[in-house]
């Protein structure tokens, strides 16, 4: 069951309830409202953690993005999956706050869709990361400020849902 549990996605309605699984590329296939989590990092300078996604992703690889997201498991907290993804690609834990969450829909070049429930979480910390090579190509800290500019000069850069969580929800996803 735990195989079936970090490939599939938690299929849910427009007020998060869940309606079942289905298999994690198939959802994308499909454009299937699923629960998913970004979790958004930063350090004392109030600049944001971003990752570059690794060149292997199976879609937006290369891309700039949040520190790190992914998919909840069955049974799982959205604070408890947020920990784990980010100690599983950014190789560290800190703890994390649940802030708004929203739908969203984007669908990419390779014919797949992102179609989420997704959660936003916030959390602190001062240290370089350790990524892992198999999910992150690089990382680095930039504020929001600069996050903004880069991202109205070069779009293509940043994931598609990076560029709508940043644009729609900006003074919700900053550390309080």
């Amino acid at each position: 069951m735990e195989n079936r549990n970090e490939n599939y996605v938690i299929l849910v309605d427009e007020k998060d309830n869940p309606l079942g699984t289905m298999e994690k590329i198939e959802a994308h296939e499909k454009a299937k409202l699923h629960r998913a989590f970004s979790v958004f990092i930063y350090n004392s300078k109030n600049e944001l953690m971003l990752q570059q996604r690794a060149l292997t992703k199976y879609h937006t690889p290369g891309l700039w993005t949040n520190t790190c997201c992914s998919h909840q498991r069955l049974e799982e907290s959205n604070i408890e999956a947020g920990k784990r993804r980010l100690h599983e690609e950014m190789g560290f834990s800190t703890e994390l706050k649940e802030t708004i969450s929203f739908i969203y829909k984007a669908p990419f070049e390779n014919g797949l869709t992102e179609h989420e429930f997704d959660y936003i979480l916030v959390g602190e910390y001062q240290n370089d990361p350790l990524p892992n090579p198999d999910e992150v190509h690089d990382w680095k800290w930039m504020s929001l400020d600069d996050i903004e500019n880069d991202i109205n000069k070069n779009p293509n850069l940043y994931t598609e849902w990076f560029k709508i969580i940043f644009e729609k929800h900006k003074s919700e996803m900053v550390k309080s």
